[in-house]
Order: structure tokens, then sequence, then C-alpha cells
């Protein structure tokens, strides 16, 4: 029961956390908000896992506040798919293709970076 009291405040904190970001879309064309909320969640669940990796003092209850909690939380693919829905739907394939492309390759370059940086 306790796991799940983690769980739900750093869930909680992560999604208001999110909401707040999503409402900055700096170019309409594409959802800038969500995709800065995945590849920020990305590093730093990347910094979580690498640190954890490092270091076996991290606790269990932390780990499930930040990284399932916050992290899960603050970054969504729901968000993300609906919106890539709304670009398919209204014929905007550009949009769809560069934000998909976008959220994967920086997604990925942004948990290598956090894995990195803790690692040296």
């Amino acid at each position: 029961m306790k796991a799940i009291l983690f769980i739900f405040i750093g869930g909680g904190l992560g999604s208001v956390a999110r909401y707040v970001l999503s409402k900055f879309n700096f170019i309409n064309a594409i959802p800038y908000g969500t995709l800065i909320a995945n590849i920020l969640g990305c590093f730093l669940t990347g910094l979580i896992l690498a640190y954890i990796n490092k270091n076996n003092g991290f606790s269990k209850e932390l780990f499930l506040l930040l990284a399932t909690g916050f992290c899960g939380g603050f970054t969504t693919f729901s968000t993300f798919a609906y919106e890539n829905q709304n670009f398919l739907k209204s014929g905007d394939y550009s949009s769809f293709i560069l934000y998909t492309a976008l959220s994967f390759i920086l997604g990925l370059l942004a948990v290598t970076a956090g894995l990195a940086l803790i690692k040296n």
C-alpha cells in the first residue's frame, strides 16, 4: 500500500507538471509542450535509472515516487497518440511525420544522455 501512495503522489505531480508545460505551444503546428515533456521525462528517467545502477543506496520508495510516479505521469504516450491522430485526421501529414520523428529520436537521445551523464 505504501508503494501505491508513492506512485500516486509522484504521478499526480508529474501530471500537473505536464499540464502546465502543455500550455506552452510555441508554434501551433507542433504540440511542443507535450514534446518537451516527453523528452525531458525520458532524460529524467535516464538519470534516475543510471543513478540507481551506480548507487545501491537508492530507496525503492524514491524510485517509485520519481521514476514510476513522476516520470510516468509527466510523460504521456496517450496524448502523443491523440495529437498525432488529429494530424492524420486533418491531413497534416508533414506535422505528423515531424512530430513522430522528433519524439522518437529526441526521446531516445534524452534517455541515452541521462544514462551517460550519471555513468561518467
